[in-house]
């Protein structure tokens, strides 16, 4: 048994108090009860000591299994709070212009029609759309068990080579996208301070301000020690939609944290394919040839049109598969 489960064996207390083992608590209170009944017999009547012996043993082997399912179920609903319930998924158009903003509303879809076929549930937190089409940049919330597990390789640059429609001389040009992938936890693993918080409402899809109506309800807080920023117009209510950009605030500053504890082991990471670093040049997407290779694991497929749609499987297989034998990193 852990140090943790130790403590919580003897944190009976903790036990009465939390409704998921309440019921198990009052059980080992009846047990401790009908141990001080037989001290008191035997006290009283020493000829009943060896049968109150007899029992004493089994109420003890009873309170310890007692014990031990209650600090199983709480260490289970620990994990559980730890475990990410979903990730908020960014993309963000990068060199190329107008085609790189294509290219990452591709990415977009891309993972959206994949969390469709796994049935998970996908929202639109924030978008950003080019003049010509595309994204300038978008945040998708995609909540569903092993989410996380799945899609967390995703993180980095993404370059697309093809001929634009608009290339008269048939020359390939090449674009790049990013993508952030950053985890959702039902209790975040740090804290933040509501006085480094701006917070800032608006229409949805319109512009801030700090003269808040009934129509606006659309969220943009602001950690101002870092400048990091959240958004969410998915929602209808202004609460909901600051609860949401409050998750993901949480979660970029998760990342932060993660990354400037990561740094201080650069010299492992660098023995390791793949970094997890967003700006780490992960895949390229090559349209002529059909064929998306993965840098990190030096491997390709050739059915690109399959993966853009959503069938992203055997990639991520491949990643995951990887990832267990310590090949890449997120």
């Amino acid at each position: 048994m852990s140090e943790d489960m130790q403590k919580t064996a003897y944190d009976v207390d903790a036990f009465r108090t939390d409704h998921r083992t309440q019921f198990l608590a009052d059980q080992y209170d009846a047990l401790v009860a009908r141990q001080a009944e037989l001290a008191d017999m035997v006290a009283e009547d020493e000829t009943m000591r060896e049968l109150a012996e007899e029992e004493r043993k089994d109420l003890t082997v009873q309170q310890k299994s007692l014990l031990e399912e209650m600090v199983r179920i709480l260490v289970s609903a620990r994990e559980d709070e730890e475990k990410p319930y979903g990730v908020v998924l960014e993309v963000r158009a990068g060199a190329g212009g107008e085609e790189a903003a294509l290219f990452a509303e591709e990415l977009a879809e891309m993972y959206t029609k994949y969390s469709a076929r796994e049935g998970w549930k996908v929202a639109v937190l924030a978008e950003s759309r080019a003049s010509q089409g595309g994204y300038k940049e978008a945040a998708f919330e995609i909540v569903g068990k092993e989410a996380h597990e799945a899609l967390r390789y995703e993180t980095g640059v993404h370059r697309v080579q093809r001929i634009p429609v608009t290339e008269k001389a048939g020359r390939i040009h090449t674009s790049t996208a990013s993508v952030a992938v950053l985890p959702l936890r039902k209790k975040p693993t740090i804290e933040i301070s509501p006085s480094d918080i701006q917070m800032e409402f608006s229409r949805s899809g319109g512009a801030g301000g700090q003269n808040v109506n009934k129509v606006e309800t659309a969220v943009r807080l602001v950690h101002v020690p870092t400048g990091i920023e959240a958004r969410s117009q998915s929602e209808r209510s202004q609460q909901k939609n600051r609860e949401k950009a409050m998750a993901v605030l949480v979660a970029k500053l998760e990342s932060l944290h993660e990354e400037e504890e990561v740094k201080k082991h650069a010299a492992v990471r660098r023995s390791q394919i793949g970094t997890g670093d967003r700006s780490e040049k992960i895949r390229t997407y090559n349209m002529p040839q059909s064929r998306i290779t993965d840098h990190r694991i030096k491997e390709s497929w050739h059915n690109i049109e399959e993966i853009l749609a959503g069938g992203l499987d055997p990639v991520i297989a491949a990643l995951r598969t990887a990832a267990s034998d310590g090949g890449v990193v997120a």
